[in-house]
């Protein structure tokens, strides 16, 4: 495999090196690859476009940007980006397609996993698990009592809504059935036969916000969502009420509800995504009542190999003349 800050004609343009069953597959490619040399941080957007020039493939993470600017960087022999990803906000689709560059994304094999975190933090939050840890750390005297960290019962009839009833969001409510939760759920597919098989009711957003314990975000970021979840849907949502963000961080407009998890608006939030990553709104950082993490909903090892490798094979695909295996269209 090539690295080297002076990109060969016709290379991969790799911007962070991916799981070692992914760079494996790069290497059997028959083209040169050049990986953004550092393994701590993205490229800057200099290094992307000193990257880019002579490309035939640029494999990018969500953290880079292409635009028209950068595909006039790489030139007209591009042939195919490859979002390790499966949103693709990151990537003007429109104009890649003006120029005959096909995009892809790595939906299906990450759902599982983003779904164990998405419950993973509607348990954290409603249990206040990691209030609990940061409180016994600190080392202050305790003894059991029964209001000591009262939280929300998921299991006793809680109500959760789903905003998003795609792929991942239907992993979700696999998860909630097994602890009988009652599932309200926005989107086309609410209205499907493996929604009705899951007990899901299909809702409107304004219902799903009223009645909901937990709202679980699961839509894509577009113009339509963005900002979603503001300070008048916080307000809709019960005062006992959770928010799970394991989407995109533009979906909820974190000032709003910065202010909403202080006030007691809502109870809490689990947030795995920021409104500008990866920076995180401080006032976030002085609350209790909300657990962060730093966007590891694909985290689990079999699944960031998955990702790589089906963006290195979509690669492949489309540089050997074959059909992309994930496509998106504009």
């Amino acid at each position: 495999m090539q690295e080297t800050h002076v990109p060969p004609a016709g290379h991969v343009y790799v911007s962070r090196a991916l799981t070692d069953a992914a760079m494996r597959r790069l290497a059997e490619l028959d083209v040169p690859v050049v990986v953004h040399p550092d393994p701590d941080r993205p490229p800057t957007r200099a290094e992307l476009l000193a990257g880019v020039p002579g490309a035939v493939a640029v494999v990018a993470l969500l953290t880079e940007r292409i635009d028209a600017e950068l595909l006039d960087a790489a030139g007209d022999q591009l042939r195919v980006v490859a979002n390790v990803a499966v949103g693709f906000d990151n990537v003007d689709v429109a104009e890649a397609a003006r120029r005959g560059v096909v995009v892809t994304n790595t939906p299906g094999v990450l759902d599982e996993a983003t779904a164990d975190l998405a419950f993973g933090l509607v348990l954290a939050v409603a249990r206040r698990i990691v209030e609990a840890d940061r409180f016994l750390r600190t080392g202050a005297p305790w003894s059991w009592a029964p209001t000591m960290f009262t939280g929300l019962d998921v299991s006793a009839g809680a109500t959760l809504g789903i905003v998003g009833l795609g792929r991942i969001g239907t992993a979700v409510a696999r998860r909630a059935r097994a602890f009988r939760m009652r599932v309200l759920a926005t989107g086309r597919r609410a209205h499907g036969p493996e929604a009705a098989a899951l007990g899901v009711r299909p809702s409107t957003m304004d219902e799903l916000l009223e009645r909901s314990d937990v709202v679980s975000l699961h839509c894509p970021l577009t113009p339509d969502t963005h900002h979603l979840i503001d300070g008048a849907a916080l307000a809709r949502m019960r005062r006992t009420a959770i928010l799970v963000n394991t989407a995109r961080g533009p979906v909820v407009d974190e000032a709003a509800l910065v202010e909403a998890l202080r006030d007691g608006v809502i109870a809490g939030a689990g947030l795995d995504v920021f409104e500008d990553e990866p920076e995180v709104h401080p006032g976030l950082l002085e609350l209790d009542n909300v657990v962060l993490v730093p966007h590891i909903g694909s985290a689990g090892l079999a699944t960031r190999d998955a990702m790589g490798v089906l963006a290195v094979d979509n690669v492949a695909a489309v540089l050997s003349g074959r059909a992309p295996l994930t496509p998106v269209t504009a």
